[in-house]
């Protein structure tokens, strides 16, 4: 038996102090939350490390993986990183004013507007998602490949109610 968490110690002093109630969520889901945050501080770690913030990593990232020519219209780019218009002009604008991409006339509908990724933008991304990557499977090494498979299908169960 592997050695107790910091949740187990939480769920057992819990069991203790209200034993009529069932804690078993708690062994789940507050190991996911703990596992978020430590998620979240080396995401931020690997985007500061390519000089991006971790919205500014959302926009790119949505726009790498459109492939050639790299662009969508803002309305796509909301819908893949769930912000407001309003939110999402003005990540284009800032982005806009760091170089990492442009706007411009929509080929298809000349009333629209594409943002495109910018060479400088896709340096940023690609660098990024290259130490993302890294530090994700640093977070990952105590597991081998077979249980961090297992792991994604399991995750990947739960998740499909709340997509």
């Amino acid at each position: 038996m592997p050695e107790n968490d910091e949740v187990d110690r939480i769920v057992a002093a819990w069991q203790r102090a209200h034993p009529g109630l069932d804690f078993s969520p708690l062994q789940v889901l507050s190991r996911v939350a703990r596992l978020a945050k430590h998620l979240d501080r080396a995401r931020r770690d690997a985007f500061a490390s390519s000089g991006l913030e971790p919205w500014e990593f959302d926009v790119l990232a949505a726009l790498r993986r459109e492939g050639p020519p790299f662009h969508a219209s803002p309305k796509a780019l909301l819908q893949q990183t769930l912000v407001s218009s309003g939110t999402m002009t003005n990540r284009i604008d800032r982005l806009v004013e760091r170089g990492f991409v442009e706007r411009h006339t929509d080929p298809h509908d000349g009333r629209g507007v594409v943002v495109a990724m910018t060479d400088a933008g896709r340096a940023a991304v690609d660098d990024a998602m290259g130490e993302l990557v890294a530090r994700e499977a640093q977070l990952l090494g105590a597991l081998p490949a077979a249980d961090q498979e297992r792991l994604a299908g399991l995750l990947r169960k739960l998740s499909l109610d709340f997509d």
